[in-house]
């Protein structure tokens, strides 16, 4: 069984639409929990339009947010999405075969960034350069609708409680329980995020994991981060 789990903050304008892809897997998907940290919009309203959708709350961050979504989860595997995130129309068979090899304790897939602003830019052409990453990492990112054994996930002690970075630090303590593959196939993410602040992203996406694997703490980070936003 598989539970999809949804980490949400003022996501009105997507989560129909996501919710609707979801629905569409039909019983390949055991549940799928949106977990609201906060929201100020009608994010939570339309969520709850959705049947069979249970819709959570937890305090505000990621981390937090997909922590709150296992611990309600029944399945046998937790399934990690981004709200700005959307899966192939295969992507249940993806997960079910990456987790026949029992020596697989999790996996992800490739990114393919977007433009879905509804505006032009010249900045276009760069959003793959993050998808690059996608196809070349050992240990996946967040935004590439990462999947775990339930027991796993337990076992290791879910997302660590820190402001940033929490999905490196996941994949790496997973690393150690078995192995994590990248399926041959990719997710379509959003690019919103690097076109309304490229700088930021850039460094974000490129200097802040290899600042972390260097030893930089997360509370460092944080400062980092703020100071450039």
């Amino acid at each position: 069984m598989i539970s999809l789990i949804l980490p949400v903050l003022n996501e009105e304008k997507r989560i129909g639409q996501r919710l609707a892809e979801l629905a569409a897997f039909g019983p390949d998907l055991g549940e799928v929990l949106v977990v609201d940290g906060g929201s100020t919009d009608a994010t939570v309203a339309r969520a709850r339009e959705y049947p069979g959708v249970s819709v959570l709350s937890a305090p505000r961050g990621r981390a937090s947010q997909m922590n709150a979504g296992a611990a309600a989860a029944r399945g046998d595997v937790l399934w990690f999405l981004h709200a700005d995130v959307a899966l192939p129309p295969d992507a249940p068979r993806h997960v079910r075969d990456t987790l026949e090899d029992p020596r697989v304790v999790a996996g992800a897939f490739k990114t393919w960034t977007v433009n879905d602003t509804g505006r032009r830019s010249w900045l276009g052409p760069l959003l793959h350069l993050a998808d690059l990453r996608s196809r070349y990492t050992r240990l996946p990112y967040g935004d590439q609708a990462v999947f775990i054994r339930a027991d796993v996930f337990r076992r290791v002690g879910g997302f660590p409680a820190q402001p940033l970075m929490e999905d490196l630090e996941l994949s790496t303590r997973l690393s150690r329980e078995g192995r994590i593959r990248t399926v041959d196939a990719r997710v379509t993410v959003s690019g919103r995020r690097f076109l309304a602040r490229p700088v930021f992203y850039f460094l974000a996406v490129n200097g802040f994991p290899l600042l972390y694997r260097l030893g930089m703490s997360p509370a460092t980070l944080l400062r980092v981060y703020q100071h450039v936003r």
